[in-house]
């Protein structure tokens, strides 16, 4: 998270559900994002003065790449959680004009460490994990040639950010991580084809966000499982890109290439409609687990 001012940051507190932590205590890597909504977008996004001009201008920030980097730290289930983020407005100008305008979004996440079973704790807060979402500002119901949002034409907003923004392809999230020994040659594609039901989706009319790294993480333990490999352990490590979204109904396959980092395993690949012969990516993951 760069430095921010004062009123780019906040602080919330939230309860935990059972299923957010592990036997073992650790927090999962997937109930780490939802610090995002309670910290930037309830307390610093949903009250700005701005707010109602993006909408009428029908300009909306769309998740488009998920980080996430869980801790190992046993946290108590029975106790919140205490998250601080901000957000920093960006542009994406690789050849000095801004191409792509960018809500990026830094949540750090701490909890009493100590465990249900066998009892410890509760202690000392630690921190359970932290997470980075890039949002893109598009104008989402336009036709597909007005859709790119260049500049911020909204009372309260600079109509061009003073901050840039790397901008990573999402092919980048598929890749092997620096360093890593691939356990397959190739990626390649499960067995089990997912067909997408009401049970996917979300209020935004598509598939959820987090339902993708739970499929991903699913086949990876399967290709592993195939290999041989020792028991993974628990996802820490999380970097999914979304290109297109899914809706209920949809058959997908998630192809995957196995890697080994260290004394870790992990997987990398992407998603793609089933029937689709030339396997378009509809988003790329990376997961490590730990």
């Amino acid at each position: 998270m760069p430095e921010l001012s004062p009123d780019e940051l906040a602080h919330a507190s939230f309860p935990l559900r059972y299923e957010d932590i592990a036997q073992d205590g650790r927090m999962m890597a997937t109930a780490l994002p939802p610090a995002v909504g309670w910290t930037v977008w309830k307390q610093l996004l949903s009250p700005h003065p701005a707010a109602k001009g993006m909408q009428r201008a029908g300009i909306v920030a769309i998740l488009s790449r998920l980080t996430v980097d869980a801790s190992d730290q046993p946290i108590r289930v029975d106790r919140p959680v205490e998250a601080t983020g901000g957000y920093q407005l960006a542009r994406y100008a690789p050849r000095g004009a801004t191409d792509k305008l960018f809500l990026n979004m830094w949540v750090e996440v701490r909890g009493a460490r100590g465990r249900i079973f066998p009892p410890e704790g509760p202690g000392p807060l630690v921190v359970a994990g932290r997470v980075f979402a890039e949002h893109t500002f598009t104008r989402l119901f336009a036709p597909p040639d007005q859709r790119r949002v260049s500049r911020l034409d909204v009372d309260g907003l600079p109509a061009e950010p003073a901050a840039t923004y790397d901008f990573p392809p999402p092919e980048t999230a598929m890749q092997l991580p620096e360093g890593a020994v691939p356990l397959d040659g190739d990626y390649v594609g499960d067995d089990a084809v997912t067909v997408f039901g009401l049970d996917h989706t979300d209020s935004n009319q598509h598939v959820n966000s987090l339902v993708y790294p739970r499929l991903f993480a699913e086949t990876a333990l399967r290709r592993l499982a195939v290999r041989g490999a020792p028991r993974p352990g628990l996802v820490r490590g999380l970097d999914i890109a979304y290109r297109k979204p899914s809706f209920a109904g949809d058959r997908v396959r998630i192809h995957v290439r196995t890697f080994q980092l260290g004394d870790r395993l992990g997987a990398a690949g992407f998603l793609a409609l089933a029937d689709d012969g030339e396997q378009r990516p509809r988003c790329c993951a990376r997961i490590l687990f730990g």
